[in-house]
């Protein structure tokens, strides 16, 4: 035992150390005026005075935490850094197993895709993972990511931890009177219904789930548009994750150790932590590899014993235990009910801010208002639908008069009525369910871009598109879907089966198209028109979303007709033929007259 005490004492000491330096290093890298004491302590505006979050409002519930620290060695250990049970020891602290480190890096991928101005490193939610619950327990997890046995914090009955009572029945940590966090990033359950993530792509949410719980740390860390790359964004993310700066400390400690460098080891070869925040003094301290029974992550929510006196010293025994008085009712404890506080119709088109916001009171059971209550709203449904910054939950403490009013509401593109439930945080008091609608996009305007006239002959085509504009109220109407007929006229809207036409995308003839939307300017070119051979004034006729109509007059002119070539069996016209008389026949006589053989002979007179 005394052995074993040294060994932790020793370790204290390097620890320290290193939380100093870890600390240091990302002060002087993140945090400009930033300072650090000679025990690793971080010293800055955001750090020292800790945002009021309520315990429900984190993601743990400010539930206990590991508090070892990176060891002195390299992230990344040579193969000869050490041997035997301290060099295995030493390369299992540094390491973090397969799968775990799998779920980190996927969960990275995934948010720098969704919510790239977040910037998070995967860094971030190993050091989460690592305080949390020694990632997941050394690595102690099926091939789909589910911990071999569920991981609990203790319950936090507000006897020496948060008050949180049962917000989900039992169904995520088996208890029916109050809350433990769950699972390797150690969510509560009020916080898992509208956080959780399904990671593994398998169709559940599941807090024990290492892809699931990662993606779901990821999210809550990413939300109100923080920018991690930025020490204060950072600092407030971390600290909403468990209200202290003690873990602010150790988490950071452990990013800037990952940040070095670190290696993949096997599942279930990760040493597990030893220390932990909720530790007394006195308390019998672990063997190595081991946690004791009340760490976060084991399903025990009892907490460390102290140590008998040591034989032969005297010491007294310990006093009874005294019963602890009983806690006062808080705010949330006397509400019973959520009354809705005139909130108007909630419906708003795709793509647009709500005008009207969400309001609800809390009431006592003789109905009256009771100030400084969490109010948790949650969008529920198929929607797209999110409140400001991207969220599909916001949590808003009543005024004076009861009332909490929502953060509006921005419509998505998915059409549509839904539900916003709004419920008090942290009490299984029944909520008050909201409807919204959301409609599609519409205009009130068609108008056509350019003054053209649109002609073509039979047979060709347009060598001008039809370019359109849709506008509401006087401003662009963007996505707004539009349909383009070819009508046989005014009056009659049947679809004309000659005249101009479009082509489909394997070239036949169609005047019909549908599914057409604006641009975000509000602007749409159709394809390009073609003619047959009919020849005339036709009619295209476009319609949106909302009513607006315009008609387009597009004119077929007749093909030119070619000059007939002459046929060369006919008689050729005897006014142009030469005088047949002037082509004397070789065969026929000589002119006597012309023929010199033929001339008289001179007769002597008689």
């Amino acid at each position: 035992m005394a052995a074993h005490i040294g060994r932790r004492l020793r370790k204290g000491a390097a620890t320290t150390a290193v939380a100093a330096a870890a600390v240091a290093a990302l002060s002087a890298s993140q945090a400009p005026g930033a300072t650090v004491d000679d025990q690793g302590r971080q010293n800055t505006g955001d750090a020292t005075s800790a945002p009021d979050t309520a315990a429900d409002d984190s993601a743990t519930g400010n539930s206990p935490y590991y508090t070892d620290l990176p060891p002195l060695n390299s992230p990344a250990p040579s193969p000869s850094a050490g041997s035997g049970e301290a060099g295995d020891r030493s390369a299992a602290e540094a390491g973090i197993p397969a799968t775990v480190l799998d779920a980190y890096k996927k969960a990275e991928a995934a948010l720098r895709e969704k919510k790239a101005g977040c910037n998070l490193p995967w860094q971030l939610l190993a050091a989460i993972g690592k305080v949390e619950s020694g990632q997941a327990r050394g690595g102690r997890v099926t091939a789909d990511g589910t911990t071999v046995t569920p991981i609990l914090g203790p319950q936090l009955d507000g006897n020496g931890f948060a008050l949180i009572r049962d917000t989900d029945n039992g169904a995520y940590d088996d208890n029916r009177m109050y809350d433990q966090a769950v699972g390797p990033m150690q969510f509560i359950p009020s916080t898992w219904s509208w956080a959780g993530r399904d990671g593994n792509g398998d169709g559940r949410k599941d807090p024990n789930n290492i892809y699931d719980a990662a993606l779901a740390a990821g999210h809550y860390l990413c939300r109100f548009d923080w920018d991690l790359s930025k020490p204060g964004d950072l600092r407030k993310a971390i600290l909403s994750y468990n209200n202290s700066t003690e873990y602010l400390n150790t988490v950071l400690s452990w990013l800037e150790y990952y940040r070095k460098g670190t290696h993949e080891i096997p599942d279930g070869t990760g040493a597990l932590p030893e220390d932990r925040s909720d530790a007394h003094p006195g308390a019998t301290p672990s063997a190595p590899g081991t946690t004791p029974p009340a760490q976060p992550g084991k399903p025990s929510g009892s907490r460390p014993s102290p140590s008998p006196s040591a034989p032969g010293t005297g010491s007294p025994s310990a006093p009874p235990t005294t019963p602890l008085p009983p806690t006062p009712p808080t705010p949330t404890d006397t509400v019973h009910h959520l009354e809705d506080a005139g909130t108007g119709t909630l419906t708003a088109m795709a793509g647009h801010t709500f005008a009207e916001r969400i309001s609800t009171r809390a009431e006592t059971e003789a109905g009256k208002a009771v100030a400084k209550v969490r109010i948790r709203f949650t969008i529920v449904g198929d929607t797209d639908t999110t409140f400001a910054g991207g969220e599909s939950v916001a949590t808003v403490t009543t005024d004076a008069s009861g009332v909490a009013v929502a953060p509006a509401l921005q419509a998505g593109e998915r059409t549509g009525a839904f539900a916003v439930q709004a419920a008090v945080a942290g009490r299984s008091v029944k909520g008050v369910p909201y409807k919204v609608t959301v409609t599609q996009r519409v205009a009130d305007a068609l108008t056509r871009v350019g003054e053209k006239e649109l002609t073509c002959v039979a047979g060709g085509e347009f060598a001008e598109p039809v370019e359109v504009k849709a506008t509401h109220g006087g401003e662009a109407a963007g996505k707004v879907a539009v349909t383009a007929k070819l009508v046989t006229s005014a009056d009659d809207p049947a679809e004309n089966d000659k005249g101009p036409y479009f082509k489909d995308a394997e070239g036949k003839t169609i005047r019909t198209l549908t599914g057409l939307r604006t641009g975000p300017d509000g602007q749409l070119t159709l394809p390009k028109l073609y003619a047959d051979d009919t020849a005339g004034t036709f009619l295209l006729r476009l319609t949106t979303a909302g009513g607006a109509t315009l008609e387009v007059e597009l004119t077929v002119e007749p093909a030119a007709t070619p000059s007939p070539d002459p046929d060369p069996s006919a008689d050729p016209d005897p006014s142009t033929d030469p005088d047949p008389s002037a082509d004397p026949d070789p065969s026929a006589d000589p002119d006597p007259s012309t023929d010199p053989s033929t001339e008289p002979s001179e007769t002597p007179a008689t």
